[in-house]
């Protein structure tokens, strides 16, 4: 594309930002109300975040995967790694329903653009659109804690974005740092190779015995939910559901693999020091501290509250009625994201329509 191109700006109705659940399920409705759009994902093929999990996360160990709406995902193979089975069920539901998603496209700001309308500004070229789909997640924002000492560590340090499965911590001493799901799946496969593994946490696990019913996913769902509404930074379900207590993790208790330990105080060269004086030395420290929101591209429109995050009352940006977050804060599940899109699109199509002003011919 030559630079004369990119200047051109692409009128549609709606953009989409990002192609995972979300993203695909806010296309679907659209689609199905007749509005006009474009989806951009700068993913390099179909799949959303999951294209980019680790080869050991089998499609059998994935928690709460919710088919896309109008296409169900059956007859899929539990053992075979779950970046390929729901990469080629995303690319199949975006060839059933036509969706078209352009990639690769990194999408750079939103703008206030011309006539009530916002200017999309990417690597791909400018979309002027009437509203605005935010459906980025979080996988491109992992987030790293800093502690003292930590830029003197000789190890190897990585996160949980990045992190390549068991095989490349044989023999080595690993300290796993976080206190969610990818946590515990990291310290179960890994303490099978490594020569020894820690794990650290700054509260105390909270593990989940017996069901989790729709009672008592509404009520994590309305935790999350009430932060947002305030203006604050989302935590992700899990956060509030606790841990589930399943046969694996019943297991690495009894062994001690799960045993905890609180959070360090400081990071040496060899290892980490605890603030009771007592040492670890380490080669590999294994973040896995979970993800803030990709929203930065969203700056220019002045979305954030005192608070650090973007008010959203169902999915709708407070501060602007035109901007709506799928798969943000309660809507991040997947179950959460289908519902949110279809409830994106309802509402879109009730803005009012803002036709471009045409300039007189000279």
């Amino acid at each position: 594309m030559n630079d004369l191109t990119r200047n051109v700006e692409v009128d549609v109705d709606v953009a989409v930002i990002g192609a995972g659940q979300a993203g695909l399920s806010s296309a679907y409705h659209l689609a199905r109300a007749g509005l006009d759009h474009v989806v951009l994902d700068h993913s390099p093929r179909p799949g959303g975040a999951w294209q980019f999990r680790w080869p050991s996360l089998t499609y059998g160990r994935v928690h709460g995967m919710h088919a896309l709406p109008g296409m169900e995902l059956t007859d899929a193979d539990p053992s075979r790694p779950s970046s390929q089975v729901i990469g080629e069920y995303f690319a199949a539901y975006e060839d059933r329903f036509d969706l078209r998603v352009q990639r690769p496209v990194d999408v750079s700001a939103v703008r206030e653009g011309d006539d009530g309308r916002l200017r999309v500004e990417t690597s791909a070229g400018i979309w002027s659109a009437r509203a605005l789909i935010n459906a980025t997640g979080t996988w491109d924002r992992p987030f790293w804690p800093r502690y003292p000492g930590q830029e003197t560590f000789r190890g190897r340090q990585l996160h949980t974005a990045n992190y390549p499965g068991p095989q490349e911590f044989a023999g080595a001493r690993v300290i796993v740092v976080g206190g969610g799901t990818s946590a515990v799946q990291h310290l179960l496969e890994i303490a099978e190779v490594a020569a020894e593994t820690t794990w650290a946490t700054r509260r105390p696990p909270v593990f989940r015995d017996g069901s989790f019913g729709e009672a008592e996913g509404r009520a994590a769902v309305a935790l999350v939910d009430e932060r947002v509404r305030r203006g604050l930074p989302p935590q992700s379900v899990v956060s509030v559901t606790g841990l589930p207590l399943n046969d694996a993790v019943r297991a690495g208790l009894a062994s001690g693999v799960l045993d905890r330990r609180p959070a360090f105080e400081r990071i040496t060269p060899a290892g980490a020091v605890w603030a009771d004086g007592s040492r670890v030395d380490a080669d590999v420290i294994l973040w896995a501290t979970g993800f803030r929101a990709a929203v930065d591209h969203l700056a220019p429109l002045r979305l954030r509250e005192p608070g650090g995050g973007i008010r959203v009352e169902g999915t709708r940006a407070v501060r602007d009625e035109r901007i709506h977050l799928v798969g943000y804060g309660p809507s991040a599940s997947t179950i959460g994201a289908n519902r949110a899109g279809g409830a994106a699109v309802r509402e879109i199509r009730r803005l009012p329509a803002r036709e471009r002003a045409v300039s007189p011919a000279a």
